[in-house]
């Protein structure tokens, strides 16, 4: 994991992100791209090639603007897979499974797309948890993140039925209208709340309108417990939670937002916990998670920043003698649109 202190050993402002590094453009620029470009299908089992220019995206850049860099660097998404696999809500799984099982045309499997992919770990958890065959499209900004979604994506389902991969460059927050055309299921990992209220609204919209159902996980619920508990916990959290929700974006609240517009859609939703539990074993991902918390909290609030520097300095240390523990609040999300008979 590349150690996300600045120069001068400041607290930096994100859990993980790559300032430092720019990403390429385009797919030809990935190592192993051009090999995938090669297959004339463009789909092959477990991976498949970017965008090629001129095709059709699913999901529109947004508006105006130049493009904004990569939130998170493939480092600090690849060390929180095991925490996210964990903390999913195993719960909503029965539901998704029977309302997949009654889709008209299940017999020729599933089209899934899983916006926000990362490195595409909802995929590597959900795909062998689902049977029949599965056909995943991944959506994400970052050509990088998406070659690593698609070199390491799941090869088969929970009955051995075959997995394929495509993937599509785009920033996910505005949908076309005919996104979801052929949708079966839609999956975000850490996504909803970097939405603003309009994007979840249009999110719920493209999901109720193509019938199709929505599995939205390990949004944060604003809620972190640390043992032991120190003076300074309630006021970096406070602050943070201010920084989730700057710019319009929902943070803490987007699992109500998201609930209240699928649910005047006429979806049925339900909302499960899916907490990270952080021990001594998972301390290099507590330490990540500890800099970018207070580094987001101290960019909120710059008047934090010398108390929070010695707190900071005071969790790493209890950290790295096993001595911290932390709970992390997430909610998962199900919502169950009324089908419309055209999902396949």
């Amino acid at each position: 994991m590349r150690d996300t202190t600045t120069a001068t050993g400041g607290i930096p402002a994100q859990p993980g992100p790559s300032k430092a590094e720019s990403t390429p453009d385009d797919g030809e620029h990935l190592p192993g791209a051009g090999a995938q470009e090669s297959d004339p299908s463009g789909v092959i089992a477990g991976a498949g090639p970017v965008a090629r220019p001129g095709e059709r995206a699913t999901v529109r850049l947004r508006d105006g603007g130049e493009e904004e860099p990569s939130r998170y660097a493939p480092e600090w998404l690849q060390l929180r897979e095991g925490a996210d696999a964990a903390a999913r809500a195993q719960d909503l799984l029965d539901p998704l499974r029977i309302r997949l099982a009654d889709l008209p045309g299940r017999a020729g499997g599933i089209a899934v797309h899983d916006l926000g992919c990362g490195t595409g770990s909802m995929g590597r958890w959900l795909a062998p948890r689902l049977d029949g065959a599965q056909h995943w499209i991944l959506h994400d900004r970052d050509p990088y993140l998406l070659h690593f979604a698609a070199v390491a994506s799941a090869r088969s389902a929970g009955d051995g039925s075959r997995v394929t991969v495509e993937t599509r460059r785009g920033d996910v927050a505005r949908l076309t209208p005919d996104a979801l055309s052929g949708a079966s299921l839609v999956t975000a990992s850490a996504l909803l709340d970097v939405l603003t209220r309009e994007e979840i609204e249009a999110l719920a919209d493209a999901c109720t309108g193509a019938g199709c159902p929505a599995l939205l996980t390990l949004s944060v619920a604003g809620r972190v417990e640390l043992t032991p508990a120190h003076p300074l916990d309630a006021e970096v959290a406070e602050a943070f939670n201010a920084h989730q929700r700057r710019t319009g974006l929902l943070g803490p609240d987007a699992v109500t937002v998201a609930c209240e517009a699928f649910s005047e859609r006429g979806a049925t939703v339900r909302v499960h916990p899916s907490p990270w539990r952080l021990g001594p074993a998972e301390s290099a991902l507590t330490e990540q998670w500890l800099r970018g918390w207070v580094g987001a909290a101290v960019e909120q609030r710059p008047g934090l920043r010398d108390r929070a520097e010695r707190y900071l300095d005071e969790r790493l240390a209890a950290c790295a003698a096993g001595e911290l523990r932390v709970v992390v609040h997430h909610s998962d999300l199900l919502a169950l649109p009324r089908p419309t008979g055209t999902a396949s």
